[in-house]
């Protein structure tokens, strides 16, 4: 998916949901976060990318409660193993965002349980390198090919579990087309190690404090999860990086709510928050089933 999307258009209107079992009209119209607009209260259950906790927890969380007093409840993690969960029934959410659009499709149709049936693009962000400045390794990496660095001993790299994570599917596409650029079918390996590598692989939530905290020397992010963090970074130098989605889950347990949760991050408010946040919002094209967006949702 390309990185360069247009913006969302202008404020998004929040229209309350028909009550299908029973017979319910809809709520008075509101415009998400807009002065003397209704305000839902409650809650919304969210999972979702743990690239996004740092923006989440800190900024829109308390933006969107402070717009529809509605309180933000996020289970953060990696977009594939959140989607093992989502299926397992054990929590009930209401919605999800994903790094990948490859993570919604294990939720879409009869044989994944049908717990989706749409998904809209909502931002865009490049695989970078963060790296600890304070490493002994932090200027080579800024002066060097930076492959070639992570292949010094003592050099202590960060990243996800591919089984569970997309940005770990995406490392590993990365030194692969690395490889093939530079003729060098060792250097995966050599940088990554076996497959099952538990000295660099690490929950995705955690990555930013373990490189923080002196425990690795650098690690591959998402443009907008060291922003948020204040970490330096460098380019890969090839075009890969999280595409975010967002979705209502056909089981959402409270739809007003998450409605305007969704109706929240397309708004003018919520874009600059994005935008602010180190992501590229994208216009929001609905793929999948259309007629499935709830009623109270403006896409």
């Amino acid at each position: 998916m390309s990185l360069q999307r247009r913006l969302a258009p202008g404020a998004l209107a929040l229209l309350g949901l028909l009550g299908a079992a029973c017979g319910a009209t809809p709520a008075a119209p509101s415009q998400s976060g807009s002065a003397g607009a209704t305000r839902l209260g409650g809650s919304v259950k969210v999972a979702y990318a743990g690239s996004l906790v740092g923006l989440m927890v800190n900024k829109i969380a308390p933006a969107f409660k402070a717009a529809d007093g509605i309180t933000l409840d996020g289970l953060p993690g990696g977009s594939t193993g959140l989607v093992n969960q989502i299926k397992s029934g054990t929590s009930a959410f209401d919605l999800f965002i994903s790094a990948a659009p490859s993570a919604n499709a294990g939720l879409m149709g009869a044989a994944n349980g049908a717990w989706e049936s749409w998904y809209a693009d909502l931002g865009s962000a490049p695989l970078v390198i963060g790296y600890n400045p304070s490493s002994h390794f932090a200027q080579a990496l800024r002066s060097q090919p930076w492959y070639k660095v992570m292949q010094e001993p003592g050099f202590k790299l960060g990243r996800t579990d591919p089984a569970l994570d997309p940005k770990g599917v995406l490392v590993e596409k990365l030194l692969a087309e690395v490889a093939a650029s530079t003729n060098d079918p060792s250097l995966p390996g050599a940088v990554l190690g076996p497959t099952e590598n538990p000295t660099q692989v690490f929950p995705e939530e955690s990555l930013v404090a373990r490189l923080e905290t002196g425990q690795l020397d650098a690690g591959f992010f998402y443009s907008n999860e060291a922003k948020q963090a204040g970490i330096p970074t460098i380019s890969t130098g090839y075009p890969l990086g999280a595409s975010f989605t967002v979705t209502i889950l056909a089981k959402a347990p409270d739809p007003a709510q998450a409605a305007a949760f969704v109706n929240y991050l397309y708004s003018p408010a919520g874009q600059n928050l994005l935008r602010a946040g180190g992501i590229l919002p994208e216009a929001p094209k609905v793929i999948g089933d259309s007629a499935a967006v709830p009623k109270g949702v403006k896409l």
